[in-house]
């Protein structure tokens, strides 16, 4: 059986016998925040519950590093609409220890692109087309500091109200212990970093 096959078992059992119910909510964060963490598997259950947080707390947005990697991308698209459209006044960046990000190598993953049948062709059309591949799958080397550069990123933003708290924090991924890294409550003042 496929891993499709199994997702719509289990969804036709979940439906008929409405275990939905218990996850029912409005598309309103009830703590008016919105979390950009990783993608990592641990942390699809234990991020949660080292916040305290329930379906229907917070918006979250994930990517490979929580990384804020442009001003204009789909992440930060995602926590403007999460302030205006959503009501969320503060936003959590959480990156977390032990991260695949922190050791990517962009010429280990272009060579196992190759590898799965990517022609060699399309990647130089894309370096010809002035796209770096390099620095796109570039991570990072310090989990603190790419936290760091995050929030400023989202702080900074042009369309960013002044009112909006953006806080970093650190998770260990194994015991869910969680550091503070930027405390959004004491800057209210953008910095010229954009």
């Amino acid at each position: 059986m496929s891993i499709l096959e199994e997702i719509l078992l289990h969804n036709k059992v979940f439906v008929e016998e409405k275990e939905y119910e218990r996850y029912q909510t409005s598309k309103f964060p009830e703590k008016r925040l919105v979390i950009l963490s990783c993608m990592d598997t641990r942390l699809v259950e234990l991020l949660p519950q080292a916040m305290n947080l329930r379906n229907g707390d917070v918006k979250i947005v994930k990517n490979a590093g929580a990384i804020v990697s442009h001003p204009f991308g789909s992440i930060m698209r995602s926590i403007l609409v999460a302030v205006y459209e959503l009501n969320a006044n503060e936003v959590c960046v959480v990156g977390h220890h032990e991260c695949g990000m922190s050791s990517i190598n962009s010429d280990v993953i272009l060579k196992k692109i190759v590898e799965r049948g990517v022609a060699e062709e399309k990647i130089d059309t894309l370096r010809y087309s002035g796209i770096n591949l390099h620095k796109w799958f570039r991570g990072f080397n310090d989990v603190e500091e790419s936290v760091r550069h995050s929030v400023e990123m989202v702080r900074n933003h042009p369309l960013l109200p002044l009112d909006i708290h953006v806080h970093g924090l650190v998770i260990d991924s194994s015991t869910g212990k969680l550091e503070v890294v930027v405390n959004g409550y004491g800057t209210k003042e953008k910095t010229p970093s954009l």
